[in-house]
């Protein structure tokens, strides 16, 4: 007969002999589900999120002067904005330094054609002049990125074509004055623009100087958006630019 020893921890032992069990994959203290868990994990990784392309690419700033926050490639697939994100947006377009020099030179454009003559000139007609052109972009900023867009559902985001000749894409950025995507992705008539610049520059006449207000009001209305499509256009074209005269600088 032949006599065995006591079995030991992972041994199978029979009447008459004694075979040594395979130690277990699984660390003894893992349940079962749990290792079924963890290979599952191994075995079928999760998918990462897209990672965007986005506003880097265009740069914050085109030339530390003209704000660049809300410029994007049309290809790329970004999340909508939360109302928080719209507001924030408005808020780097309003407050950034470059807003302020942007600002400065709509103020001497202003100044210079004299469209309101009881500024005056010189430095403290400048100043006047400078106040009343950052109020104006400021509301417009907040009404046509931030308050209508939320109500509205709307993207405020310039999604740059980036692709084709020079008429086709000028087109194309023109065309973002009067027609956006919605959050869920489609495309919509621009209500933000159209109805936020309005808004805006009903608005400016509690503080601008009496006059023929639907005059004034239709005459700010229809510059807001004329600034808003030359900014499109600028958008548009930047990349290019600086890939090609400043080698991606900026």
């Amino acid at each position: 007969m032949l006599i065995t020893g006591p079995a030991t921890l992972g041994e199978d032992c029979s009447s008459s002999t004694c075979v040594s069990a395979p130690p277990s994959s699984r660390p003894a203290s893992q349940t079962p589900a749990e290792g079924a868990a963890s290979q599952a994990k191994v075995d079928s990784p999760q998918p990462k999120p897209e990672v965007s392309e986005d506003a880097d690419r265009h740069g914050k700033r085109i030339l530390w002067i003209i704000p660049n926050f809300k410029a994007v490639n049309a290809d790329v697939k970004l999340p909508p904005l939360s109302v928080k994100e719209k507001f924030w947006l408005a808020t780097q377009d309003s407050v950034d330094y470059s807003a302020f020099i942007y600002v400065g030179m709509f103020a001497g454009i202003a100044m210079a054609s004299k469209s309101e003559p009881s500024f005056g000139q010189g430095a403290s007609g400048y100043g006047i002049y400078y106040a009343h052109t950052y109020a104006d972009n400021f509301i417009e900023n907040f009404m046509v990125e931030a308050m209508v867009p939320s109500v509205t559902k709307q993207d405020p985001r310039y999604y740059t074509l980036g692709r084709g000749g020079f008429f086709k894409r000028s087109g194309y950025a023109l065309s973002r004055l009067v027609v956006t995507r919605t959050d869920s992705g489609g495309r919509t008539f621009n209500v933000s623009e159209i109805v936020g610049a309005g808004a805006a520059s009903g608005i400016s006449n509690a503080y601008y100087p009496p006059g023929n207000t639907w005059v004034k009001t239709y005459q700010r209305w229809g510059s807001q958006i004329a600034q808003d499509g030359l900014s499109y256009f600028v958008k548009e074209f930047w990349p290019d630019v600086d890939r090609a005269v400043f080698h991606n600088k900026y």
